[in-house]
């Protein structure tokens, strides 16, 4: 994905708000050996890209001046009430060199499930997005949760995962659990009084 943005020289708190009222948000770019370097971005087009998921998860192309460089999206601020994003801060991105990142996870197959088709289990998603380690050519927009041979009362693990060629789980030594199945009591109760 492709984002343009501008030079900025002038900083602080009056020159963002002047920015803001502009319509443009301010941001910055670190990361890597140059220096960071003060940007501003359209603001309208920022709010509308933060919508795709894809925005979030993938390496970016940032043009300012003309010059490309490629980036990774690691943190925006939102105004509490306004669609307006009052800050992006964007890190810069060597090839060769592997990032570390959260990728979101998509739950698929639930309905086809066991849990669900035969025992009206309750698929509780406990992790929504995980840390990865990859190259960033290699890096995925999201990362597939196959629940489709899950039973009830059991348990999807980071160690069930397929990941793509390349990425590894950042998971500190734990094997991390990302969804479960659980029958709920009420289920449970009606079942026995059919019995």
């Amino acid at each position: 994905m492709k984002v343009v943005a501008f030079a900025r020289t002038l900083q602080g708190t009056g020159a963002s708000r002047r920015l803001r009222k502009a319509g443009q948000t301010p941001g910055i770019i670190y990361g890597g050996t140059a220096a960071p370097e003060l940007i501003a971005l359209d603001g309208n087009a920022l709010y509308h890209s933060l919508k795709k998921e894809a925005f979030h998860g993938s390496i970016l192309d940032l043009e300012i001046d003309g010059k490309a460089q490629k980036v990774l999206l690691r943190d925006f601020q939102m105004h509490a009430y306004k669609q307006l994003v009052l800050h992006a801060d964007f890190q810069r991105v060597d090839a060769s060199q592997p990032i570390h990142t959260k990728v979101t996870l998509h739950f698929v197959n639930a309905e086809i499930s066991p849990a669900v088709k035969l025992s009206s289990a309750v698929v509780s998603h406990v992790l929504n997005e995980l840390e990865v380690s990859c190259l960033p050519g290699q890096l995925p927009e999201f990362i597939n949760v196959d629940l489709s041979k899950l039973e009830a009362g059991a348990s999807i693990h980071v160690s069930d995962l397929q990941l793509p060629e390349g990425v590894t789980a950042l998971t500190h030594g734990q094997n991390l659990t990302v969804a479960t199945a659980s029958v709920p009591p009420g289920a449970a109760a009606a079942e026995t009084a059919a019995e």
